[in-house]
């Protein structure tokens, strides 16, 4: 009989089982095992802002570049899903109950983020695009990056910005915001390449969040935009909690409309992105640093587009909370693949540490997906998505086909999300899942009272 031929994943995943556990073992022991060297990677981090998951298709450039040259994680979900948390998320590896930051409006931030601890560490850093929605002192760059471009306010001008350029407010007369982040990426890369140290190019562009105005060039561009799907201006919500039955009527064909239209902007305003990426992607081809470099994508959270009858964010639901997720670095991912167990923006930060060969500071919540691209182990089950909206606190434990929510004073929530991807029946009371239902519940409390 034929032996199977062991992948070096499984080759590790046996050398950890032999060694023993895996806590027992040291992420540079795994990187030593996988024969990556002690020299440092750089990162490009790129944190879109509002994308959906199912939205790639109008960046095919990424797509090859990034997605189809590393591993895909086909359920990366964002612990709060709204633009500020989700920022202060990224940044720290926290979750928004440990940094505190609970809405967009909140200016307390005051945590060390991945920039800091990376900068203090020999890292050149620079940031362009979106820090955080809002910051206690908007007119000064924030001092752990060595570079700063960047646009304040969740609503950014698309035409014509105003951009800090390392504490100057200067106006793009004329220039599209996503062309001049394309071009600050590039001269932060040429000049990056020269120094003597590796670095960390945070780049957060706003699109395609609201107003979503596409580029010049792409904005009467024709494209077939998809069926909406099963729970597009869901009918019968009956199942659902009572602030989704109380707060969202069925949909008017006046809202449809501006949600297709939106939806329309939204999709061309990646269209520029995407060529941006392609040229950032080709900076660091040219410098001979792309494969020295970790590339990782992803979004701040999704958009619902009228599904459960909702046009928001700050959500568990899959449109909300499920982003775009890919990284790419060959020595960590030399083979292309998908990824399906669930991981989230807070293990970002413990990743970056990891690899820069840093101690992973104690406050950090996530986990980082070294092991789990490695040897395929994550060393948990499931994420926490958690949110604070006027509805009242909501809290989801997502272990992949599984997600069990609870919303302060209202019904509680299971999805089997293999037999009901659209999340149309709420499967709480259904005798077939008690089981997996208590083991979720007990996961969730354990999660959200570190």
């Amino acid at each position: 009989m034929l032996k199977k031929k062991l992948s070096r994943r499984d080759f590790l995943r046996l050398g950890v089982l032999t060694a023993g556990a895996v806590t027992a073992t040291s992420c540079e022991k795994w990187l030593v095992s996988a024969g990556i060297k002690e020299e440092r990677p750089n990162f490009l981090i790129i944190y879109t802002d509002d994308q959906r998951y199912d939205s790639m298709w109008q960046m095919p450039r990424t797509q090859e570049l990034i997605f189809e040259e590393g591993v895909t994680f086909n359920r990366g979900y964002i612990s709060t899903p709204l633009c500020g948390p989700s920022r202060c998320s990224i940044l720290t590896g926290m979750y928004a109950h440990s940094h505190n930051i609970r809405e967009n409006q909140d200016t307390g931030f005051d945590e060390t983020t991945f920039a800091k601890y990376l900068q203090d560490d020999g890292y050149c850093t620079g940031l362009v695009g979106k820090y955080l929605n809002e910051w206690r002192v908007k007119d000064e760059p924030k001092p752990e990056f060595d570079y700063w471009r960047a646009v304040f306010g969740g609503q950014s001008r698309y035409n014509n910005p105003d951009i800090m350029v390392d504490g100057e407010w200067v106006r793009h007369q004329g220039q599209y915001i996503t062309d001049a982040f394309g071009d600050y990426c590039v001269e932060f890369i040429e000049s990056a390449a020269k120094k003597l140290k590796p670095f960390c190019l945070y780049f957060a562009p706003n699109a395609p969040h609201h107003p979503a105005t596409p580029a010049d060039e792409d904005k009467f561009l024709s494209i077939d935009l998809p069926e909406f799907p099963p729970n597009f201006n869901e009918e019968d919500i009956s199942d659902k909690p009572n602030w989704l039955q109380e707060k969202e009527p069925l949909l008017s064909e006046e809202k449809k409309h501006e949600i297709n239209e939106f939806r329309n902007d939204q999709l061309l305003s990646l269209r520029s992105l995407d060529r941006n990426i392609e040229r950032i992607i080709q900076k660091l081809e040219e410098e001979e640093l792309l494969d020295k470099t970790v590339v990782i994508f992803l979004s701040d959270n999704g958009k619902l587009w009228g599904e459960h009858r909702m046009a928001s964010k700050n959500s568990f639901y899959e449109e909300a909370s499920r982003v775009p997720f890919a990284l790419r670095y060959p020595p960590l991912v030399p083979t292309p693949y998908i990824e399906e167990k669930p991981v989230s923006n807070i293990d970002i930060a413990p990743t970056l540490y990891d690899l820069a060969r840093i101690p992973t500071p104690k406050e950090v919540d996530g986990v980082s997906l070294v092991p789990l691209l490695l040897a395929g182990d994550m060393h948990r089950a499931g994420v926490l998505i958690e949110g604070w909206p006027g509805r009242g606190h909501y809290a989801a434990y997502h272990a992949g086909n599984y997600v069990y929510a609870e919303t302060e004073g209202d019904k509680a929530e299971f999805y089997n999300l293999e037999k009901d991807p659209y999340q149309l029946e709420n499967a709480i009371d259904d005798p077939a899942y008690q089981d997996i239902i208590a083991d979720l519940k007990i996961s969730l409390d354990e999660v959200r009272e570190k």
